[in-house]
């Protein structure tokens, strides 16, 4: 089951004052991102955050999932996913523990036919 954009608009309004939102639409799922950075994933309707210790200190006792099969476990954020300030703060916390994303190179990754 692929997530629907009301749920992925419901998050992006929940976490918008933590910094500049985007999210991208990937394979029926979205890559979140806070100023630029990939920060979660939405998958199947519910919120896959990154690890950090910074996120994991926050939560106290983080349920850890994969966001999809094969995927590395990411905290799975259920319970408190309608309390804004709460999700605002860990999403402050994990951008600030993620590295900056890499350079993309022109072209990288697509193949001229």
């Amino acid at each position: 089951m692929s997530s629907d954009q009301k749920f992925v608009d419901f998050i992006v309004d929940q976490i918008e004052n933590a910094g500049k939102i985007s999210f991208r639409k990937m394979f029926g799922e979205y890559a979140l991102y806070c100023n630029g950075k990939v920060i979660a994933l939405i998958c199947d309707n519910r919120l896959f955050m990154k690890v950090t210790e910074g996120g994991r200190a926050f939560i106290g006792e983080p349920v850890l999932a994969p966001a999809y099969q094969g995927a590395k476990p990411s905290f799975l954020i259920e319970d408190k996913i309608e309390d804004r300030a709460w999700l605002s703060n860990l999403i402050r916390i994990t951008y600030k523990e993620l590295p900056e994303p890499k350079p993309r190179k022109k072209g990288a990754g697509f193949v001229q036919c």
